[in-house]
C-alpha cells in the first residue's frame, strides 16, 4: 500500500493537503480552529465508531425509543455523566511551542489573526476572560512562555482508554471530545437527526445547540435547557461562559460550516438564518419574578439591595436576602416563589428583623407586580416604572439602575455569530437518517468522499487504515506525539524496545484502525505496528538521520534500522511497507 512516506507526501498531497489531512489525525484545538472542516469530522468518525453502536445493548438505554426527545436526551446525558470525566490535564498530549505552531499555520492563517482569536497564543477573551491570566487558570504558568500544550481532542475510543491511565477510573475527554461525542450519541442513541444537531466552538470552549423544544445546549458532560440557562446555579453561569464572553468561532453542521476568520461559508444559508433566530431566542428571557431570583442567587454581590418578608406567627418578620440565600446551600427549597415558604420555615427565628431593613429593596413586592407588568427595557416608561417599585429611600438612583442594568444583561444574551457578511458557497450536505445502520453509514459517507471533504476526513479521524492513504498519519506520528518521546527519553536503545514489547498487544482502536503513540504511551498498550511506529516516533526524535523500514504483513510486523530487526506480531489485518 506504502512504500515511501515522502513519496507518498508529494505525490498523493499538496503541502496545505498534508497539513490538513495529518491534522485530522491529531486533532488538537488549534488545528480544529484552523481547519474547520475537522470538527465535523471527528463527529462522524464518532459515529462510524463500534463503540458508541454499542451503547443501545446497555440497559440504561432499554425501551429509550418509547421516551419523547427531550427524555431520551435526559438518558444520554446520564449514561455520559456516569461514564466519562471532564479532563483538562495539559500533560495528557505534551507540549509544542508557539513558534512551531505559527511557523506550521501561517500559510493558512494571519499569524496577529491567530493570536486574536486562541488562547493559546495571546487570546484572553472579554469581559470574564479580560482580568484572567489564561496561562495560569489552565496550568501552562509551570513552563516556559513560548510553551503551550497541544489539547488534542480525543476520538471515542481515546477517551474510553483513559480507564487505563493511572488515578482515572473512567473515560474522559475535554470540552471538543465531550461535544462531538454528545452529537454522535444524540444522532445514534436518540435518533436526534442531524439537521437538529449544531456543533458551536469559541476560542475557549466547545457546546452543541440542539434544536429540540425550546433548544437544549450541551456543555462538557451536562445538558443545559431554556429553564436552566436562566436558574442562576453556579453550574449554568459556567455554561454560559462562552456565549456571554466570546466570539463564536465556528458553526458546524450537516450542510457545511462557517468560520469567523474565513470569507467563504458552506453552511447552508438558510439554515444559518434559522440558527440565528432559534440560538438567540434560547438566550433571552423576559424578566418575570422566578427570573429576579435566580438573577439574585447568580449576582449574589446584588442580594446585598434586597430583604425578603416573611410571616410568623401571625407577625411580619424581615431577612436580609444573603441570609436566605445561603439556606438554599442546605436546603431542597429556593427562594423562588413556589417553594419561598418552605426554605423560610427551615431557618430559625433569630435570623429574622422585626421591621424593615433599612436601605433594602423588599423582594416579595415584585412578585404582584410583574404579573400585571411585562417590561421592556427599551422604553424609559418601563424602566421607570420598575424603579417606582423600589421603595427604598436612602437607595441612590444610580443603584437602582445598577441592579436593573445587571438584570437586563442576566435576561439577554447577545451571541457573536461568525458573521452574515459570508460567501455562502453550495456544498454537499451529509444526509444520514437515524434509521439507517452503522454499516450503511460508512457506505454512505464513503461513497460522498469527494463532493464533501468532511466526510473524507472522518475517515482519516477514524484511524482507518483499509481506507486511508498512511502518510498523514505518519507524518502526524512522527512530528506531533512529544509525550513518548519525554516518557521514554532516559531508556536505551534496547530497554525502549524491550519495554515497548513488555506491553499487551491489544490495540484500542479495533480492525484496521491504528493508534498513534503517545496513545499507547499513554494507555501503555498497543497492537504491534503501533508499537514499531511509537519507536519510530521515539528513535527519529534521537537521530533524524536513521533510516527505518517498518514492514507489515497481515499478522507479522518486522522493523529494520541500523542493522538491527525487530519482530512484532499484528492483529491489524494490514499489508504495506512504510519507509521513514
Amino acid at each position: 500500500m506504502l512504500s515511501s512516506i515522502k513519496k507518498d507526501v508529494i505525490t498523493i498531497f499538496n503541502n496545505k493537503d498534508i497539513e490538513k489531512y495529518s491534522s485530522a489525525v491529531t486533532l488538537s484545538d488549534m488545528e480544529i480552529f484552523i481547519f474547520p472542516e475537522l470538527l465535523y469530522s471527528l463527529m462522524l468518525a464518532n459515529i462510524m465508531s463500534p463503540i458508541i453502536w454499542e451503547w443501545k445493548k446497555d440497559k440504561w438505554f432499554k425501551d429509550i425509543d418509547n421516551l419523547n426527545p427531550y427524555r431520551k436526551i435526559l438518558r444520554l446525558k446520564q449514561y455520559i455523566m456516569d461514564n466519562y470525566d471532564f479532563n483538562l490535564d495539559i500533560d495528557t498530549w505534551g507540549l509544542t511551542t508557539k513558534e512551531k505552531e505559527i511557523a506550521r499555520f501561517e500559510p493558512f492563517m494571519d499569524v496577529e489573526t491567530i493570536k486574536r482569536s486562541n488562547a493559546l497564543f495571546g487570546y484572553e477573551g472579554d469581559k470574564y476572560y479580560f482580568s484572567m491570566d489564561i496561562r495560569r487558570h489552565f496550568g501552562i504558568d509551570k513552563y516556559d512562555s513560548n510553551m503551550i500544550p497541544y489539547w488534542k481532542t480525543e476520538t471515542v475510543e481515546a477517551m474510553n482508554a483513559f480507564k487505563y491511565k493511572k488515578d482515572y477510573e473512567k473515560g474522559a475527554g475535554e470540552c471538543v471530545s465531550l461535544s462531538v461525542l454528545y452529537a454522535a450519541a444524540l444522532f445514534i442513541i436518540c435518533k436526534i437527526p442531524l439537521e437538529s444537531i449544531y456543533l458551536l466552538a469559541t476560542p475557549l470552549h466547545s457546546q452543541n445547540f440542539i434544536d429540540v423544544k425550546d433548544g437544549v445546549v450541551t456543555n462538557n458532560r451536562r445538558i443545559v435547557t431554556k429553564n436552566m440557562w436562566f436558574n442562576g446555579t453556579e453550574l449554568t453561569a459556567k455554561a454560559q461562559r462562552a456565549m456571554r464572553n466570546e466570539q463564536i468561532t465556528i458553526i458546524s453542521h450537516n450542510t457545511g460550516f462557517v468560520h469567523v476568520v474565513y470569507p467563504e461559508a458552506t453552511i447552508n444559508h438558510q439554515v444559518y438564518i434559522n440558527l440565528e433566530k432559534k440560538l438567540k431566542k434560547f438566550l433571552v428571557s423576559d424578566i418575570n419574578y422566578e427570573i429576579l431570583c435566580n438573577f439574585l442567587r447568580q449576582e449574589s454581590y446584588l442580594q446585598k439591595c434586597f430583604q425578603i418578608k416573611y410571616e410568623c406567627h401571625g407577625r411580619q418578620r424581615y431577612i436580609t436576602a444573603e441570609k436566605a440565600y445561603s439556606y438554599e446551600h442546605t436546603s431542597s427549597f429556593k427562594v423562588n416563589e413556589s417553594t419561598r415558604e418552605k426554605l423560610l420555615s427551615e431557618i430559625d427565628e433569630y435570623e429574622f428583623f422585626q421591621e424593615p431593613i433599612q436601605d433594602r429593596i423588599c423582594l416579595n413586592k415584585f412578585n404582584e407586580f410583574f404579573k400585571t407588568h411585562k417590561v421592556d427595557f427599551s422604553d424609559e416608561k418601563d424602566i421607570i416604572s420598575i424603579m417606582d417599585q423600589f421603595h427604598c429611600d436612602n437607595m441612590p438612583i444610580a443603584k437602582k439602575r445598577e441592579v436593573l442594568s445587571s438584570l437586563y444583561e442576566f435576561c439577554n444574551i447577545n451571541p457573536r455569530f461568525p458573521g452574515k457578511n459570508k460567501d455562502f458557497i453550495k456544498s454537499e450536505p451529509i444526509q444520514l437518517s437515524t434509521e439507517m445502520n452503522r454499516e450503511d453509514i460508512i457506505s454512505y459517507l464513503e461513497s460522498i468522499r469527494d463532493k464533501n471533504i468532511s466526510a473524507d476526513l472522518a475517515f482519516y479521524a477514524l484511524r482507518d487504515f483499509s481506507r486511508t492513504q498512511w502518510g498523514p498519519f505518519i507524518k502526524a506520528a512522527l512530528e506531533r506525539n512529544p509525550v513518548a518521546i519525554a516518557k521514554y527519553k532516559d531508556l536505551g536503545e534496547d530497554e525502549l524496545i524491550s519495554t515497548l514489547e513488555s506491553m499487551p498487544n491489544v490495540s484500542i482502536y479495533d480492525g484496521p484502525r491504528m493508534a498513534q503513540p503517545d496513545e499507547v504511551c499513554n494507555y501503555q498498550m498497543g497492537d504491534g505496528f503501533e508499537k514499531a511506529i511509537c519507536l519510530a516516533n521515539i528513535l527519529k526524535h534521537r537521530n533524524n538521520e536513521l533510516s527505518i523500514n517498518i514492514s507489515v504483513i497481515n499478522d507479522y510486523v518486522e522493523t529494520n534500522f541500523d542493522n538491527k530487526t525487530i519482530h512484532w506480531l499484528s492483529n491489524k489485518g494490514l499489508n504495506g511497507i512504510v519507509k521513514i
